[in-house]
Parts: C-alpha cells; sequence; structure tokens
C-alpha cells in the first residue's frame, strides 16, 4: 500500500506534499508523487521542475519515507487520471492540496479537486495552505 500526494509547486502542493509524507511515516508506508501535465500543452504552470521534484523526494527519504515521484501526461481529465493512478498504486489514502477560491469562481468553474474529493473510491486527505488568502 502507499499514500499518493497530488503535487503542484504552489502553497497549497507544499502543504499537500508535507500531510502526505507526515501520513506515510505515520502509517509506515511508501509515497507517491504524482505531478502531471496535460499532454501536448506546451507550458503548464503545475509542472514542476526536476529540482523541486527532486527536493520533494528528498524531502520524504529525510523523514523516513520511501518516496517516487512521477510525472505521467493526462488527455482528458486530470481528475479521472489522477484517481485511476491511485487505484493502480492501491493506495491507502489520496492527499491534495486545496486553493482559495472565490464563491463565484466556485459556483461557475469546476474543480479539480472537489471532483477527487467527490469521486475518489479511497479516503482523501485535502489540505489547504497557510498564508494570505488562504484561511
Amino acid at each position: 500500500m502507499s499514500i499518493v500526494v497530488g503535487f503542484v509547486p504552489t502553497p497549497a502542493g507544499e502543504a499537500a506534499l508535507t500531510a502526505g509524507i507526515a501520513e506515510a511515516r505515520l502509517r509506515q508506508q511508501d509515497l507517491l508523487i504524482v505531478n502531471s501535465a496535460r499532454e501536448g500543452a506546451l507550458v503548464d504552470k503545475s509542472v514542476a521542475s526536476s529540482a523541486v521534484l527532486d527536493d520533494a523526494a528528498s524531502r520524504a527519504r529525510t523523514a523516513g519515507v520511501k518516496a517516487e515521484v512521477i510525472q505521467p501526461p493526462y488527455q482528458y481529465d486530470l481528475a479521472d487520471e489522477f484517481l485511476d493512478i491511485a487505484r493502480e498504486a492501491g493506495a491507502s489514502l489520496i492527499v491534495i492540496g486545496l486553493r482559495h477560491r472565490s464563491q463565484v469562481g466556485k459556483f461557475i468553474l469546476g474543480s479539480h479537486a472537489q471532483r477527487i474529493l467527490m469521486q475518489a473510491d479511497r479516503p482523501v486527505l485535502a489540505v489547504k495552505a497557510d498564508g494570505p488568502g488562504f484561511a
């Protein structure tokens, strides 16, 4: 069994990584760090650099957690493909970060995090980043 963390290089992604490492250590499970980009996208701000991903894995190892980083491209729907990864990995827990959104943004726009929370067939830990705009 493992814990799957959805990681993006943002405060919410960092909060998810920190929580994922803590949960993996507590449960004595491996950590799968997932950073995904839309296939064919020339620029995607959610894609972490190799250095950032190396640092994420190093933080897990320093905490005594075996970690693997994957960057699978997704073609259609990020939430569906992320949930498929969690199922294939036999994840006991999914960890995602939440970002602050306005009421209008929540109403008008869909959310990958919301879909993961609603459609997951295993427990999901959703964490928020500390700091301005995150309450």
